[in-house]
């Protein structure tokens, strides 16, 4: 009988879990100024990296959050003012089977929170036109 209830406890856990990363979602998505994007985590492997998540505007960033997480921090934050398009495509190779019909990536040369960082993202075509223009409108300096 021992087997069966930590078996029993196991699959609680299990449910709990998927059960609060779904409640993070939507608590991230209600604020609202959401899209669904996936950001490229590593580039050691070509074609493979990404990791899908969430994409939040906020005034002056965007906040990037992992889809399948528990942590309620971004992971990612880019800020608009310096935030350079360097190139649009379709996805390549291994990356047309994690992504949906439809999506771009685009990669960007910005300023993180420490440093100058390069980023690969992408997107649904919808979104890259959203996307594009929050970075055109981001207030120049000269």
């Amino acid at each position: 009988m021992e087997i069966v209830e930590w078996v029993g406890i196991a699959v609680f856990i299990l449910l709990a879990g998927l059960v609060l990363i779904f409640v993070r979602r939507e608590i991230i998505a209600r604020r609202g100024g959401t899209i669904g994007m996936s950001m490229r985590l590593s580039t050691l492997v070509p074609g493979r990296g990404w990791a899908p998540g969430l994409g939040r505007f906020t005034g002056e960033e965007l906040r990037w959050y992992r889809l399948f997480s528990l942590g309620v921090r971004p992971r990612r934050v880019l800020s608009r003012q310096g935030l350079e398009i360097l190139e649009r495509r379709a996805p390549e190779g291994a990356e047309r089977y994690v992504m949906p019909d439809g999506w771009i990536v685009v990669r960007c040369r910005g300023v993180g929170r420490s440093s100058e960082l390069a980023v690969e993202l992408a997107l649904a075509e919808s979104a890259l036109t959203g996307f594009l223009s929050w970075v055109e409108s981001a207030p120049r300096t000269i």
